[in-house]
C-alpha cells in the first residue's frame, strides 16, 4: 500500500521497531534524531513498545533494544508458511549437491522475500542474506526467473512500479535490456544474477511452475564469483533445473 499511513502513531511505532532492528540498541536522543521526532514524542513511542514487551531498556547504558518477543512473532509467522516444510528437503539436497548456499523466496509485489535459506557451512565465505529480508525482482536472479513467467503487461507493470536503482555496475536499469534478458531466461529455463544486486556474488535461479498459472515462488544457488565461473554456472544450472522439475510437482 502506498501513500500516508492513516494512523500516524502506528507509523511511528513501526518506524521505531525497524530502526532498532536495523541499528541495534539506541539511546533516546539517538532515536529522537533518527525518527525526526522531539524527545518527548520519541519517549512516548518507545515507552509504548516497552509496555507491550517489544522493547526493553538496558539498565547499564539506558539504551533501548528489541526483546525476543519480535523474534517469537516472526517465528509464529514462519511456522504457518507450510510451503517451507514442503520444499526444505529439496533445498537441502540442492545445497549438498552444489556445496553452495540455497535460497527460497516468495513474491510480494515488486519484491521477493526470503522465506528459507540453507547455508553451506563448508565454505568460508557466507552469504549476508537473511530470512525475512527483501530483494527487488528486477535486479535478482529469483526475481527475473519469476518475471520471465509473466506476460508483457505484467512485466511492464512490475517495471513501472519498481524503484530502478543501479546498485552495482551490472544492475539492469534499461527496460529493453530487461525484456531481452527475460527472453533468454525463457529459452534456457533458468535465470542468472551476474553481480546485479551485490558485488562479488552470482546466483543461478529458477521459478516454480504452479497449477492455475502465475508464479509465486523461486529458488537460487548463490556463491562468490570466484566459485561461479561460466563452467560452474552451467553445472549448477543442471542441478537447478532438475530441482525445479521435482519441486514443481508438489505445486501442480
Amino acid at each position: 500500500m502506498e501513500g500516508k499511513n492513516p494512523i500516524q502513531v502506528a507509523d511511528r511505532l513501526f518506524q521505531a521497531l525497524e530502526l532498532l532492528a536495523d541499528q541495534g540498541p539506541l539511546g533516546l536522543m539517538e532515536l529522537s534524531t533518527a525518527l525526526k521526532l522531539n524527545k518527548s514524542t520519541a519517549h512516548r513511542i518507545v515507552s509504548s513498545l516497552q509496555y507491550m514487551g517489544y522493547v526493553k531498556q538496558n539498565s547499564d547504558n539506558a539504551k533501548y533494544e528489541l526483546t525476543f518477543k519480535i523474534v517469537d512473532l516472526s517465528s509464529k509467522v514462519m511456522r504457518k508458511v507450510d510451503v517451507v516444510n514442503i520444499v526444505r528437503p529439496y533445498l537441502r539436497r540442492l545445497m549438498e549437491l552444489s556445496g553452495e548456499t540455497v535460497h527460497f523466496v516468495e513474491r510480494d509485489g515488486t519484491d521477493a522475500v526470503y522465506i528459507d535459506k540453507v547455508e553451506c557451512y563448508r565454505n568460508s565465505v557466507q552469504m549476508v542474506s537473511r530470512i525475512g529480508s527483501r530483494i527487488p525482482l528486477y535486479r535478482s536472479g529469483v526475481g527475473k526467473a519469476m518475471a520471465a513467467a509473466m506476460n508483457l503487461e505484467e512485466v511492464e507493470e512490475l517495471w513501472n512500479n519498481s524503484e530502478i536503482v543501479r546498485v552495482t555496475p551490472y544492475t539492469i536499469t534499461n527496460y529493453d535490456e530487461l525484456l531481452h534478458e527475460l527472453g533468454e531466461i525463457r529459452q534456457r529455463g533458468y535465470a542468472l544474477d551476474n553481480e546485479e544486486n551485490e558485488p562479488g556474488v552470482r546466483c543461478v535461479a529458477a521459478a516454480l511452475d504452479q497449477a492455475g498459472g502465475g508464479v509465486k515462488y523461486a529458488f537460487s544457488i548463490s556463491a562468490p564469483v570466484n566459485r561461479m565461473d561460466n563452467d560452474r554456472v552451467r553445472e549448477l544450472a543442471g542441478y537447478v533445473l532438475d530441482t525445479k522439475e521435482q519441486m514443481s510437482r508438489e505445486f501442480r
